[in-house]
């Protein structure tokens, strides 16, 4: 089996793009991999085509030797864009080495510890805030709006919801994301020194107490900070939210001393590392005991390097989650992931998103009471559909 095509596929969703890869053999087998150019990865695709050219006429099966050789061209620049590219790649090869087995990719990771994996809404209400009618629901701005969306998680059959920091003292809400500076208007108002404003604690704990009341005592709330704060501003924001029994606080950052320090600092679970790439940047994290559960992004590490990753935490007797906010293959990749670590905390899945999400899938991903059930096709256990790809080009 030789390699004789690789190509990259992007398709609208709404206020962002999916992108994908499909690795095309000799022997009509055709793999897929999600990847992601919106999360500080602009250009990601561009660093791929190269890397994919040079694996044309390549037997797609030999997976480790491939990601070695790539990791080898590769080596004085490690890490960010160029890790992505080569696990994007090696996600495709993972699943065209499985179908013609003719198995799961977890059965060819020595097969499933469950059958069903525990899911949280993640982002819940972030979407809302500005991107509604794409999504076809009423505006997030309020409190009440809070509330209400809490009930709507518990009604769904999910146990957990993660949120960002909303505001509401203006005419229009905002998330507070400080760390990004994402929207060109919300730069002059926030503190480019990561410094939380007055009344920012209040605003979140009136927001979390909201979501909780809505959602009542059967759904676990998780709330991401990302990376917007210096250290200092963490420990005022989990000094002061430390009391609600929050599931964890997420919290971003490169300095594992300083994570570790947080941690002792208040009872609340940590959960961080969704922005590292490798076992050499988890390493230090783990040693320090920063964190409760090590966040490993799929398709940034590859599955074959996410399982390396997960296996060097559980001797640290520190739990893994999987950051996975992209579109439904994303979701199968990382559930593959999932079904084959025993110590897993829970697993992240973007439920607000735009109407076509499902279409997109040969075999939309199947969520019952708050679980997604093990896929169980060859591969991931979905194809791409092309024709809908197609039919929704993107707009930025």
């Amino acid at each position: 089996m030789k390699i004789t095509k690789i190509e990259d596929l992007h398709c609208d969703a709404g206020w962002r793009v999916f992108s994908f890869l499909k690795v095309v053999t000799d022997a009509g087998v055709v793999g897929y991999s999600e990847y992601n150019e919106s999360y500080g990865s602009k250009g990601l695709t561009a660093v791929m085509r190269p890397l994919a050219d040079s694996l044309i006429g390549v037997d797609p099966r030999s997976v480790e030797r491939i990601t070695a050789s790539l990791y080898g061209q590769t080596r004085q620049a490690p890490g960010g864009m160029v890790s992505q590219a080569i696990a994007a790649i090696e996600n495709a090869l993972v699943d065209v080495k499985a179908k013609a087995l003719g198995v799961p990719v977890y059965e060819m990771l020595g097969g499933p510890v469950r059958d069903s994996i525990r899911l949280y809404w993640s982002h819940c209400g972030t979407y809302r805030l500005h991107h509604h009618e794409v999504l076809g629901v009423p505006q997030l701005n309020s409190l009440d709006g809070c509330q209400k969306l809490g009930s709507e998680v518990a009604a769904s059959g999910l146990t957990a919801l993660k949120t960002n920091m909303f505001l509401f003292d203006g005419s229009e809400p905002k998330m507070y994301m400080a760390g990004f500076s994402t929207r060109r208007e919300d730069q002059g108002s926030w503190d480019l020194a990561l410094n939380p404003h007055d009344g920012l604690t209040a605003a979140v704990r009136d927001q979390l107490m909201a979501l909780q009341e809505g959602a009542g005592p059967g759904v676990k709330v998780l709330l991401d900070m990302n990376f917007n704060f210096k250290t200092e501003g963490y420990l005022t924001m989990v000094r002061a939210l430390d009391d609600l029994g929050l599931m964890w606080f997420e919290i971003d950052t490169y300095d594992p001393e300083a994570l570790r320090d947080i941690r002792r600092a208040c009872k609340t679970p940590i959960a961080s590392c969704e922005s590292l790439y490798g076992r050499r940047q988890y390493k230090p994290f783990l040693e320090q005991h920063a964190m409760d559960v090590a966040i490993i992004d799929v398709p940034w590490n590859g599955i074959l390097e996410s399982l390396k990753i997960a296996a060097m935490a559980e001797p640290y007797e520190i739990n893994v989650a999987p950051h996975n906010f992209y579109g439904h293959l994303s979701t199968l990749m990382s559930a593959h992931f999932c079904a084959v670590v025993p110590h897993l905390r829970i697993m992240e899945i973007d439920i607000d998103d735009v109407p076509w999400k499902d279409d997109l899938v040969t075999v939309p991903p199947v969520i019952k009471d708050g679980y997604l059930k093990l896929p169980t096709g060859p591969g991931w256990g979905a194809d791409l559909d092309e024709e809908v790809i197609r039919a929704h080009p993107p707009k930025i």
